[in-house]
């Protein structure tokens, strides 16, 4: 049993947002540190951004345009807590707590996430996707039902009927889809709208390539400030994350789809 939410829902479209903060705050340093929650909805976007880096109103604001179309800003900038900026003064350590897993993607994770992917290159708008065995459920907003149940004959399509979808039909926040993005991955941590400094980012990015590497379950846990981590310096942890997110083309990339 799995769900694949695309990346025009919502809370995705918040993951977007922050991710692309995210980006942008490395290209005002090679090392930033942040930390971004959004939550969006009915024609305003609240944003509190956490961070060792500046920014200027106009340049959030640009991002949410362009990613969620035509809210409001709410924005607050706060420098991040000295304790936590202090965690990194001489070497990369461990930026959080946490506990994490890494899980083999299963056939029906990597099947729902194929659908969900044809759909979005057939409907590009707010869609959400159930996986139950042979039991498929689509909710895909602004298309005709029974267009899109010619194509998918034996699932169950709009149950409710067609529908609008968006930021003025529901709400959306950061880091609410993670079992979206991370299948039977999830534990505590947040993906989204974090430095690689931070444990919820490098060390979920971490674990889940070790286990399909080794296709088997990986957990790790960690404290704030560990140097190592699996046995390895938590900087080589960091340069895993780091390799991983350039490859896919950053932090906003990452957030359109998670890890599969």
């Amino acid at each position: 049993m799995i769900e694949k939410v695309n990346p025009s829902h919502p809370d995705k479209v918040a993951d977007r947002i922050a991710g692309a903060i995210v980006d942008l705050a490395y290209t005002k340093s090679s090392t930033p540190k942040i930390a971004v929650e959004i939550l969006l909805g009915h024609g305003n976007c609240h944003i509190i951004i956490e961070t060792s880096e500046e920014f200027k109103y106009e340049e959030i604001d640009k991002i949410v345009k362009r990613i969620g179309g035509n809210l409001k800003l709410d924005l607050q900038i706060v420098k991040q807590d000295p304790h936590l900026a202090h965690n990194q003064d001489s070497l990369i350590r461990c930026g959080d707590n946490g506990i994490f897993k890494g899980v083999p993607l299963r056939e029906e994770d990597k099947k729902l996430s194929k659908i969900a992917h044809d759909i979005y290159d057939i409907s590009s708008s707010d869609g959400k996707y159930v996986l139950d065995g042979d039991k498929l459920i689509i909710c895909q907003s602004n298309v005709i039902s029974s267009e899109l149940q010619k194509l998918f004959p034996n699932a169950q399509i709009n149950p409710l009927g067609d529908w609008t979808g968006g930021s003025d039909v529901d709400s959306g926040a950061t880091n609410r889809k993670l079992g979206s993005d991370m299948a039977e991955s999830v534990t505590g941590g947040g993906l989204h709208g974090k430095d690689l400094s931070k444990s919820d980012v490098a060390i979920n990015i971490y674990v889940f390539l070790k286990a399909q590497e080794l296709n088997k379950e990986v957990k790790l846990s960690c404290a704030i400030g560990d140097e190592y981590v699996d046995n390895r310096p938590y900087s080589e942890i960091v340069d895993i994350a780091r390799d991983y997110i350039n490859k896919i083309g950053g932090f906003e990339k990452l957030a359109e789809w998670g890890l599969y």
